[in-house]
């Protein structure tokens, strides 16, 4: 790619990653007191990681079967309230458990 198209591409990225972080702050000059609000907002990030991450788990293991074990003792584990660390290391040996049976 030349450095005339490189450049262009560069500023528009920069630009729009700009507007986005100044928007929030220039719209909303005084604290937000509405607590409908402020909670719809504490979860967006959240949302957003989620909508970007679960399909890219179904699609991990190259068998939707492995992967869905893993997505349902992951599931299974948070409900319970367990740590992050627990869900994680539980979800992965499902899905090497998941694959080894289908292996056989």
């Amino acid at each position: 790619m030349s450095w005339n198209a490189f450049l262009p591409y560069v500023a528009v990225m920069a630009v729009v990653t700009y507007l986005i972080r100044m928007l929030p702050l220039t719209a909303f000059r005084r604290p937000i007191r509405s607590r409908f609000v402020q909670s719809f907002l504490s979860y967006i990030p959240f949302a957003v990681l989620g909508a970007m991450t679960f399909p890219e788990v179904l699609y991990s293991t190259g068998d939707l079967r492995t992967a869905a074990a893993g997505v349902i003792v992951a599931v299974l584990l948070s409900w319970q309230g367990k740590s992050l660390l627990t869900v994680a290391i539980a979800a992965c040996l499902a899905v090497a458990a998941a694959q080894g049976i289908l292996l056989l």
